[in-house]
């Protein structure tokens, strides 16, 4: 009997250690398996010094598969840095979004930019396509001499790029190369002094503007592979207090030298110098596919992604254009948590991998790659926030979207029937020593501003708040928002601050009168009539004010009430006013007076906000 137990405890012992060695075998198996799909295996990386047509270099960074054969070029030029320098690879070919791309054999390309970082030449805030040297003539450049001089791609170029990059992404589209058969600008620089991060409707976004703009600008560049100094806000102490007492004068001389402050300084209307640097106006005739890709929630470039994709299908109907908006902040399809903003999780179908899978990647496979196995996307996919999930269409604004105006109305009403009455107005007192915030006081900045709960605002006697009756169905309003406002003042110039906000209802489980900003933007009095000629504003004179904000995707709930506020300024994201017509680049403390501000809701005189209705199956 004792014999037998040794007999079967040295079997045991033995079956036991196979299955180690086999368990171990499987995983040095598997082991070898990813180490050998490693980027950092498979690719090889090089540097290059590009010439140019008029002999500037701009220092490349190629990224190739090391047996690459008939694999695409995707190629994103950036004033980012392309670092790292030298043989160090990048994480993000392994880790990042790029790795979608690594895995699929795809030849990734960067570039500094003319006269950033390693790049010979002076650098252009973005330059206009006027001169003999251009974005677009470089882009050529560029993709000539890769086509000729690296090996084993299939003749097909991209671009790609978000934020600054998708700029330059659009003007690789804009470059008429035939080898260029697909680009992607996302969030891109547009029109900075209409939208995007410098400017909306002419005033200036001052926060971000001082802290980027610094190192943006330079003369005598060097190649180099250091970032420029630049201002933090983190050492200006508190941000509001600190642009509460701040002007354009006082901040250009803290800058100094900053050569873009310079040139806004010489232009601070919306001449020629700023209508060659709108991108729009380029884009006629546009061979490549092209997909415009941005966030409802983009503080930085939410105006650029719409208006791009508007001016191409007005101005180049024929080209291939798509256009996708998510529930998103700035970059943040690109980023693996960009399904959560603020107090929202959007869900899987907001994620960074659901976006690379069901809408960049087919794109790119499908034109850059000639896979007709990978689906076609649709024309236009937009996120409906509310409502959680995507719609398809052929056209932005969808088909079946109709017209939905909502009057100002006396007490605080919202209503979608005009006043009645003659004489009927509310009004506050702007103070520009003590603007109205743009979030809650012990908030830092952050992109989650754009979607907060705007209760901080509520005892506040210079906000004007005008609310519908709680909804007795779901309402999607997706498209444009058309704001007119019959606007008196005691001055002579004043700002018009509009936030378009869903409140939940008091007895909401999870968010109790949690008050959503939907869209919120600014426009200056002076320019109501034309952007290039500012005019005064005729003192105690009611006055149309009109502007529009950038499109909205958002579905009200029934129970929801749709609230609109009307406010004079929104600090310290924006600008003060001095509320007086004079020169804003010269503007002194002093300067910066009160202004009786009247909001008109009568019949003679109509303030309303006009919204794209979708009906939602």
């Amino acid at each position: 009997m004792l014999k037998d137990l040794y007999l079967w405890a040295y079997i045991f012992a033995q079956m036991r250690r196979r299955v180690l060695y086999a368990v171990l075998a499987a995983v040095l198996c598997a082991v070898a398996v990813a180490v050998s799909q490693s980027a950092y295996v498979r690719y090889q990386k090089r540097e290059y010094r590009i010439p140019m047509r008029d002999g500037v270099h701009l220092h490349t960074v190629v990224y190739a598969p090391r047996y690459a054969e008939d694999a695409p070029i995707l190629i994103c030029r950036t004033p980012y840095s392309c670092e790292p320098y030298g043989d160090e690879f990048p994480r993000f070919l392994e880790h990042g979004y790029y790795r979608h791309y690594t895995r699929a054999g795809y030849i990734l390309v960067f570039q500094d930019v003319r006269g950033r970082f390693m790049s010979e030449g002076e650098f252009e805030n973005v330059r206009p396509a006027t001169g003999p040297i251009s974005e677009e003539s470089d882009s050529y450049d560029t993709v000539e001499w890769l086509l000729q001089n690296i090996k084993g791609h299939n003749g097909r170029v991209g671009f790609v790029g978000c934020s600054y990059p998708g700029f330059y992404a659009m003007c690789g589209g804009l470059c008429s190369h035939p080898a260029v058969k697909a680009v992607s600008p996302q969030a891109p620089i547009t029109d900075w002094f209409m939208g995007d991060d410098v400017h909306h409707n002419g005033v200036m976004m001052i926060r971000d503007s001082y802290a980027f703009m610094p190192m943006m600008s330079h003369t005598n560049h060097t190649p180099t592979t250091e970032w420029l100094p630049t201002h933090s806000p983190a050492d200006l102490g508190n941000l509001y207090q600190f642009f509460a007492g701040a002007t354009r004068d006082s901040l250009r001389r803290m800058m100094h030298p900053s050569t873009f402050w310079d040139d806004m300084s010489a232009h601070p209307d919306y001449d020629e110098w700023w209508q060659e640097r709108d991108l729009r106006r380029r884009c006629n005739d546009i061979r490549p596919a092209v997909l415009v890709v941005g966030g409802t929630f983009d503080a930085e470039d939410c105006f650029g992604a719409w208006n791009l994709y508007k001016a191409i299908r007005r101005q180049s109907p024929q080209t291939r254009c798509h256009l996708v908006i998510g529930p998103w902040a700035h970059g943040a399809w690109k980023n693996y948590n960009g399904a959560r903003l603020g107090d929202f999780d959007f869900g899987r179908k907001a994620s960074c991998r659901y976006f690379v899978r069901n809408f960049e990647r087919p794109f790119f496979d499908r034109h850059l790659r000639g896979d007709e196995g990978a689906h076609d996307i649709a024309p236009v996919s937009v996120f409906i926030s509310g409502s959680n999930r995507w719609i398809e269409g052929n056209e932005w604004p969808l088909d079946n979207a109709t017209t939905r105006r909502f009057y100002l109305a006396e007490q605080g009403q919202l209503s979608e029937a005009p006043s009645p009455l003659r004489d009927s107005y509310s009004e506050y007192v702007s103070d520009p020593s003590h603007p109205v915030p743009y979030s809650a006081p012990e908030v830092e900045r952050s992109p989650s501003y754009m979607i907060a709960d705007q209760r901080f605002t509520t005892e506040r006697e210079d906000v004007l708040t005008f609310l519908t009756e709680p909804l007795t169905e779901d309402i999607t309003l997706a498209g444009e928002a058309k704001v007119s406002l019959t606007a008196e003042i005691s001055t002579t110039d004043a700002d018009f601050a509009v936030r378009l906000i869903d409140r939940f209802p008091a007895e909401d489980a999870e968010m109790p009168d949690y008050r959503m900003l939907v869209r919120a933007d600014i426009m200056r009095g002076r320019y109501r009539h034309s952007f290039s000629e500012p005019k005064a504003m005729l003192p105690d004179s009611p006055t149309l004010i009109s502007f529009t904000m950038p499109d909205i995707a958002h579905t009200f709930r029934r129970g929801h009430r749709i609230m609109v506020c009307v406010q004079s300024s929104w600090a310290p994201i924006a600008e003060r006013s001095p509320q007086q017509f004079i020169n804003l680049w010269s503007a002194k403390p002093e300067e910066f007076i009160p202004c009786r501000v009247r909001i008109h809701h009568s019949a003679d005189h109509q303030s309303s906000i006009e919204c794209r209705e979708l009906r939602v199956d």
